[in-house]
């Protein structure tokens, strides 16, 4: 057997087991709104990083970090105890930002598809003018101009 994927195999398992802990087994409200986004695990299986997200500001992201570290121990106590590892992993949590740049990029794209709509109503009412000013008798440009002189 291969222990080539074990890491990985074994990094979605704690992914897949934290995420239930945060939900069944937590009883601190200071983590109630987080979510675990992902894990890596060294090679040898002693350290995994627990990626987590939370809708909030900074004070309860804060409130969050400090209720996982004091539920660190309990924590890798389960997830050891669950896996069957022989040796429960060092849980180190990191805060994922990539969810807050993902959401960022799309609130910069809306606001790009805003201005470019905006842009384009008006050019459009700006060619509009234009037209109705040429159909009155007034020329629409030089190509007008020449067109008027050329009529007997």
């Amino acid at each position: 057997m291969s222990t080539k994927n074990r890491p990985e195999r074994v990094a979605q398992l704690i992914h897949e087991r934290m995420g239930e802990l945060l939900i069944r087994g937590m009883k601190d409200p200071r983590v109630q709104n987080v979510t675990i986004t992902g894990a890596k695990i060294s090679a040898d299986l002693r350290n995994a990083r627990v990626f987590w997200t939370m809708r909030g500001d900074e004070v309860q992201r804060e409130a969050a970090k400090k209720g996982l570290a004091t539920a660190t121990g309990w924590l890798r106590r389960e997830v050891a105890q669950s896996l069957g590892l022989r040796v429960a992993p060092e849980l180190l949590f990191t805060f994922d930002e990539s969810i807050d740049r993902g959401m960022r990029i799309e609130e910069l794209l809306q606001d790009v598809k805003r201005q470019d709509a905006q842009r384009k109503a008006e050019s459009e009412s700006a060619a509009a003018e234009g037209a109705s000013g040429a159909e009155a008798g007034a020329p629409a440009g030089p190509a007008a101009a020449a067109a008027v002189v050329d009529k007997p």
